[in-house]
């Protein structure tokens, strides 16, 4: 390993374990952007132990995951107005868990900024996967009006539903 002026390439300072994403998806004529930073399992347990069962989790790190949606939107068949959300889970070990999008979106990932800025509360059944190293948001299924947004960390995949409008 290369050391410039005492610190090695491998392990500069100020560059963190979870780094920072973006995902953008086109449907329709809507625009949903997701930024976020992503955690890296190294190994750990993630949810019931690293993750806690039936608490508010910020699915990310450092400052609290965001959503944005130009248009209206139906998530999980649940109305949403336009906007930017930042995006809180209640992980579940053996029922649906609630995806909470707070109308708080540029706050850290701890506290949760409280009920009375939440958007939508919606619950949604995790399903299991291959193991996803660093926390991942993509969208594996787009259609003309639907897509589909994965959080993906682990072995667990939190499958999201969005319906826009066909019309601009």
């Amino acid at each position: 390993m290369v050391a410039i002026t005492g610190i090695s390439l491998g392990m500069r300072q100020g560059v963190p374990f979870s780094q920072h994403g973006t995902v953008a998806q086109r449907v329709s004529h809507t625009n949903i952007d997701i930024d976020y930073n992503r955690p890296v399992a190294r190994g750990r347990e993630l949810f019931g132990a690293l993750v806690k069962w039936d608490s508010i989790w910020h699915p990310g790190a450092d400052s609290a995951s965001r959503i944005r949606f130009d248009k209206d939107v139906l998530l999980q068949d649940k109305p949403l107005a336009r906007g930017e959300y930042s995006l809180w889970l209640i992980p579940r070990q053996a029922a649906p868990w609630t995806l909470i999008l707070s109308s708080a979106a540029r706050v850290f990932h701890q506290p949760y900024p409280g009920s009375q800025h939440d958007a939508l509360r919606v619950e949604i059944a995790p399903e299991k996967g291959a193991h996803m190293e660093a926390m991942t948001f993509y969208f594996p299924v787009v259609g003309r009006d639907s897509t589909v947004l994965r959080m993906h960390w682990g072995e667990t995949i939190l499958p999201i539903r969005i319906k826009v409008e066909r019309d601009p």
